[in-house]
């Protein structure tokens, strides 16, 4: 058994453990498996402990090293859980499964008509600036309300969620939070929130997906 095999099961075995100590359903939190950075051949063991979801944050390095996984392990689930350029929506809409990064009309408009040109609708999630940081993609929070309708009703994508990234600095429980109430106000019941660092504190609020990376797959090289 690889170490990353060894990892993996420790996080779900966190996360069972903290969706039984927050009343949570038992499988209400999917895991996905950040593998940004890691070439296929580190991948591979942890699909064959049996994991399927995935995460990768650019287009290009997923589009490098999945097909030749897909091959082997047809129910992969990739989800885009970088930040989007609309001129990757073509790539980003047939390379993944789900997306989790819109955060501005362009890029709404550019996904619906790759989606409506590949006949593949893809569920998303807006992601939210919940600390407001300049440097940091994502709707403001005062902002997303209109955002999900605009997104909803006028381009006509199937809005699931919300995501979010806290500050590094800063407790992100209380961004979780903020992230929770403005899901329920929207109608929305899934929320992407939680790393490495604070997956088990997200499940208390709510969160639907985790993506946990270096928890799993060990300390990355800086990129």
């Amino acid at each position: 058994m690889t170490s990353a095999e060894n990892r993996l099961y420790e996080v779900q075995a966190e996360i069972r453990a903290a969706e039984a100590e927050f009343l949570r359903p038992d499988g209400s939190v999917k895991l996905i498996a950040v593998s940004k950075t890691f070439a296929a051949d580190q991948i591979r063991p942890v699909l064959e402990a049996g994991q399927r979801v995935f995460g990768e944050n650019r287009v290009q390095e997923a589009m490098g090293k999945w097909p030749g996984l897909r091959t082997d392990f047809d129910d992969i689930e990739l989800h885009l859980i970088g930040p989007l350029q609309s001129n990757k929506a073509r790539q980003a809409v047939s390379a993944f499964d789900v997306i989790h990064t819109v955060d501005r009309p362009k890029i709404a408009r550019a996904l619906k008509a790759e989606m409506e040109k590949q006949s593949r609708p893809l569920p998303c999630f807006i992601q939210v600036n919940t600390g407001e940081e300049p440097q940091k993609a994502g709707i403001l929070p005062a902002d997303v309300d209109g955002f999900v309708a605009e997104c909803r009703n006028d381009v006509g994508l199937d809005i699931i969620g919300l995501m979010c990234i806290p500050p590094i600095d800063e407790a992100p429980g209380e961004h979780f939070a903020l992230l929770q109430k403005i899901a329920e106000r929207n109608g929305l019941d899934q929320l992407s929130m939680g790393m490495s660092s604070d997956y088990p504190v997200a499940v208390g609020f709510g969160a639907t997906h985790v993506r946990v990376g270096s928890a799993i797959f060990g300390v990355r090289d800086k990129v």
